[in-house]
């Protein structure tokens, strides 16, 4: 059955500012969690460098690869039919030059299926995403803690917290604007600065750890299901509380497959059940992209 939802193409999403309707963006790496965060409601997915934190390990997003990018991308484009798509351009994919930021951003749009492409940084990227934008590239832009330059701002701190700080987050905000970004996350900012931002660009504001002004919020979905347990900064709110109950669904497992109670008859199938001719469900298969919406 087709979705009656339609697309969330890039003029959608922009006129959402002037409309006062507030942009839902979920970040999310794989076809499953991308399937049911667009069944849910999400305006934007985007597939963030985040990825590798969350799903990698690492500490910090800095090993992720434009490969990396690429692939979970495309799987995540899998699950979506009409939820925008956009992907995050990794470290040092983008900053050599305006025309190494093109090059990759083409990929992720070209073999990762993406609608769009997020990078960090203000006034020093202007010229990129200018660059990117003019070969017909739609740029979602990031300023305040921008989680790439981990080492340089000596950790996951708030930013714009210091007049000069402030006034700087402005003048980033506003190039990126004036670049031709169509949208711009705020990340780690007190929210009296994203407001003021907010209202001085015309292009809408997606806050994560940024308040309540902003045109729109963006959460991790591992993060707001609860998932990454231990993990409750301020900004968070979670929704569910999966880890607990996918550690009692693994304990559970456990235990059957222990004392001989998982599989049973009702799991197992007898030569018997092969002769039957009527039509039985298939041993293994997921919800396609056709039946999904």
């Amino acid at each position: 059955m087709q979705s009656r939802r339609k697309k969330r193409t890039v003029p959608r999403i922009v006129s959402r500012k002037q409309k006062g309707r507030k942009i839902v963006m979920i970040t999310a790496y794989d076809a499953t969690f991308a399937r049911l965060a667009e069944a849910g409601g999400a305006d934007m997915v985007l597939v963030g460098d985040s990825l590798g934190m969350v799903v990698q390990g690492h500490e910090t997003t800095l090993p992720v690869t434009l490969e990396d990018m690429i692939y979970h991308t495309r799987a995540v484009s899998r699950g979506l039919d009409t939820t925008h798509l956009c992907g995050d351009m990794p470290f040092m994919s983008y900053k050599v030059s305006p025309e190494q930021a093109l090059t990759n951003a083409g990929r992720l749009v070209q073999e990762g299926g993406a609608e769009s492409v997020k990078l960090e940084g203000g006034v020093e990227m202007a010229d990129t995403i200018a660059r990117i934008v003019a070969a017909g590239i739609p740029v979602v832009g990031h300023v305040g803690l921008t989680p790439q330059s981990v080492h340089a701002i000596g950790g996951f701190k708030m930013q714009g917290k210091s007049g000069i700080g402030r006034v700087q987050l402005i003048e980033d905000a506003k190039a990126v604007a004036d670049a031709g970004a169509f949208a711009l996350v705020l990340e780690s900012v007190p929210l009296e600065l994203a407001e003021t931002i907010t209202a001085e660009v015309p292009i809408p504001t997606i806050g994560i750890g940024a308040g309540p002004h902003c045109d729109g919020q963006v959460l991790v979905i591992y993060d707001m299901l609860g998932m990454n347990e231990g993990f409750a900064p301020k900004f968070l709110k979670q929704y569910a509380h999966l880890g607990q109950t996918i550690r009692e669904a693994v304990t559970a497992y456990a235990e059957d497959v222990k004392h001989g109670l998982f599989p049973g008859p009702e799991h197992s199938v007898s030569m018997r059940d092969t002769k039957r001719k009527t039509q039985e469900a298939p041993i293994y298969g997921g919800p396609s992209k056709a039946t999904a919406h």
